[in-house]
C-alpha cells in the first residue's frame, strides 16, 4: 500500500490524515455544544446547579479544547504533506460547476481547519479562567495579551467560523454520497482504501476562482456579522451597574495603582483586577499618642472587576452580587509591624464585615511614596459562592493585592 499519492489516487499517510481529522472534527463538535450549553446553565442565576455541573462544565470544555489544539497540529501537518504531493485529480472534471463547488468546498476546509481552532485558542490564551488545555506547553500564546476585548473577538471569530466549518463538512459528505451512490464513481472509495478504477477527467478545474469564491464566503459571514454589530464592545453584565465612586481629598494623592484579586477554579489560578477605585490615606513618619501612624480608608467599585472569563458570573447574586452591593469598603489603621507596616481593620463586602490586617511595604522619597502588599481571605466569610462547598470547584482562599504610588499633598 503505497504511502504517498499518485495522479489517480491517494497514500496512506493522506488518508490518515483525512479520516484522523475526521475523527477530531466531528468528536468536538457535538463536545463544544455540550460544554456551552452546560456552562450557560451554571452561569444562569435562574437555574438551580451544583459543583458537579460546573466541574462537568469544565471537563467538557478541557476536552474541547485540547481536541481543538490536536485538530490545528493535525491540519498543519496535513496541508505541509499536501504541499509536497501530487493532488489526484477530479473524476468530475469536465463538470464545470460541480468542479467549482468542490474546490470551492476544499479550500473552506483546509481554511477553516486551521483558522477555527486557531481562533478558540487565542481567545483562551487572552483570557484565564476555568477548563485549562490538557497539554505541557502552557495556556499562553506568544504575543497574544491577557486582554478580554481580544479574548471576546477571538470567541466571536470562533464561532462564525465554525459555521463555516460544518457548512463545508456537510457539502463535503453530500458530494461523496453524491459521487458514491449517484454517479457510481471511485472518488469515496479511493479515499476509503486507496482504490478505485475512476479515471481523472482531463479537464481539471483551476484554483483561483474557488480559492476567490472560498474567500467571499469568508468575508460575506464576516462582514455580514460586523455590520450586525456582532464585534462591538461587551455591554454591561446584567448584575453589574454602573457605579461613580467619589473622588477623594486625602492627605495622600493616589498616582496610580493596581488591585488585584486571585481565585482558584478547578484546581487553576484566575487572576482578576478592579480598575475603579479609591484610597484616602493619612500618614506621618511619627506615631500618635496611640501608636497609629495614619488611616486608610479604599472603596472598591465591584462592577469594574474583570477575572477572565468568569467575570459576568462573579457579578451574580452568588458571588459579589453587585447590583444589591456594588461596593467594597477597606478602612483600617496603619501601625508599625516587625517588618513593615499593616493596616489593620475592617474589610466589608456584600454587607460582611470581617477584620483583618494587611502587611505591606512602604517607602517614602521625598514627597512620594510606594507601597505593595496583600493577604488571604476567605470568600465564605463574606458570603461568597456559598452553595459550592467543593473547594476543588472553587477555592476557599482568595488572594488580594495592591501596589500604588501617591504623593504627599
Amino acid at each position: 500500500m503505497p504511502l504517498t499519492n499518485t495522479p489517480r489516487s491517494y497514500g496512506s499517510v493522506t488518508r490518515g490524515f483525512h479520516w484522523l481529522t475526521a475523527l477530531l472534527v466531528l468528536s468536538t463538535i457535538p463536545l463544544g455544544y455540550l460544554a456551552f450549553t452546560e456552562a450557560q446553565a451554571v452561569r444562569n442565576p435562574d437555574i438551580a446547579t451544583t459543583d458537579a455541573d460546573a466541574a462537568r462544565a469544565a471537563l467538557l470544555f478541557s476536552i474541547h479544547k485540547t481536541v481543538g489544539v490536536a485538530i490545528f497540529l493535525v491540519s498543519a501537518l496535513r496541508i505541509l504533506w499536501a504541499l509536497v504531493q501530487p493532488r489526484p485529480g477530479l473524476l468530475n472534471g469536465d463538470r464545470p460547476l460541480e468542479a467549482w463547488l468542490a474546490q470551492t468546498v476544499h479550500w473552506l476546509l483546509y481554511g477553516s481547519l486551521v483558522a477555527v481552532p486557531l481562533s478558540g485558542w487565542i481567545s483562551h490564551a487572552a483570557t484565564t479562567g476555568f477548563a485549562p488545555i490538557w497539554w505541557p506547553l502552557g495556556q499562553s500564546l506568544p504575543s497574544v495579551p491577557k486582554d478580554a476585548g481580544v479574548a471576546r473577538l477571538f470567541a466571536t471569530l470562533h464561532y462564525l467560523l465554525q459555521w463555516v466549518l460544518v457548512g463545508a463538512i456537510t457539502l463535503h459528505i453530500l458530494g461523496a454520497l453524491k459521487h458514491h451512490l449517484i454517479d457510481g464513481d471511485a472518488t469515496l472509495r479511493r479515499m476509503l482504501s486507496g482504490q478505485g478504477s475512476g479515471q481523472p477527467t482531463r479537464r481539471q478545474p483551476g484554483h483561483a476562482l474557488p480559492l476567490l469564491s472560498a474567500l467571499v464566503v469568508w468575508g460575506t459571514v464576516l462582514g455580514g456579522a460586523g455590520a450586525l454589530g456582532w464585534y462591538a464592545p461587551a455591554a454591561p453584565a446584567p448584575n453589574a451597574p454602573n457605579v461613580a465612586l467619589a473622588p477623594v481629598q486625602g492627605e495622600w494623592q493616589v498616582q496610580h495603582g493596581t488591585l488585584g484579586i486571585t481565585i482558584t477554579q478547578l484546581g487553576s489560578k484566575v487572576g482578576g483586577s478592579f480598575a475603579d477605585w479609591t484610597a484616602d490615606i493619612s500618614y506621618s513618619e511619627t506615631p500618635d499618642a496611640s501608636g497609629r501612624y495614619g488611616k486608610v480608608t479604599v472603596t472598591v467599585a465591584i462592577p469594574s472587576l474583570t477575572l477572565g472569563s468568569v467575570t459576568d458570573q462573579a457579578m451574580g447574586p452568588d458571588y459579589f452580587d453587585a447590583r444589591r452591593y456594588p461596593k467594597a469598603v477597606f478602612e483600617a489603621d496603619i501601625v508599625k509591624a516587625d517588618r513593615g507596616h499593616v493596616a489593620r481593620g475592617t474589610l466589608t463586602i456584600k454587607g460582611n464585615s470581617v477584620p483583618i490586617e494587611m502587611p505591606f511595604d512602604l517607602s517614602i522619597e521625598g514627597g512620594t511614596a510606594t507601597a505593595r502588599g496583600g493577604l488571604t481571605v476567605d470568600r465564605r466569610d463574606f458570603g461568597i459562592a456559598p452553595q459550592t462547598t467543593d473547594e476543588g470547584t472553587l477555592g476557599f482562599a482568595v488572594g488580594i493585592a495592591f501596589e500604588l504610588t501617591a504623593r504627599r499633598m
